[in-house]
């Protein structure tokens, strides 16, 4: 299992239920790594992005069981949700579900945006975290006055 994150240089990923910065680059790199894979999120999540991403097998983990979405899969708990995968699965988040998969995950594309914004919600420092090796870091990039970089982690086992 994968996940992949955008990140502040604190790890920091929202604010106030929100994402503190896009990057069109990086949506596009989201876009060419989960096609034709299944993607997990959280409902918040899901409303923020409002519709399920085509081309892929949307899951939605929700505790709500009445939370229903046409062209998306719901399940309601973390076992229901590894049951259901069949293949390659990608974790969007948000944070909550990031909390709940990483230790099933064995790769994590991350997207390190070199600044640090105003944030209340932080995803793991994976530098840090025991387990996790760097194994891929890209040029620094620039978008509308962003400078970010994509760096790949590995489990360590």
């Amino acid at each position: 299992m994968n996940l992949i994150v955008a990140v502040d240089l604190s790890w920091g990923i929202g604010i106030q239920g929100r994402q503190p910065f896009y990057i069109k680059k990086d949506l596009k790199r989201l876009r060419k790594l989960t096609m034709g894979k299944t993607v997990v999120m959280g409902r918040k999540t899901f409303e923020d992005i409002g519709k399920p991403l085509d081309g892929r097998r949307n899951i939605i983990l929700s505790n709500n069981p009445n939370f229903q979405v046409d062209g998306a899969e719901v399940c309601g708990s973390v076992e229901e949700v590894l049951a259901s995968l069949d293949g390659d699965a990608f974790i969007l988040g948000g944070a909550s579900v990031y909390t709940l998969f990483l230790r099933f995950c064995t790769k994590a594309y991350i997207t390190k945006v070199q600044s640090q914004f105003e944030v209340d919600t932080y995803f793991e420092n994976l530098d840090i975290l025991d387990g996790w090796q760097e194994v891929e870091v890209s040029e620094n990039m620039e978008e509308d006055g962003l400078i970010f970089k994509y760096i790949t982690y590995e489990r360590a086992y």
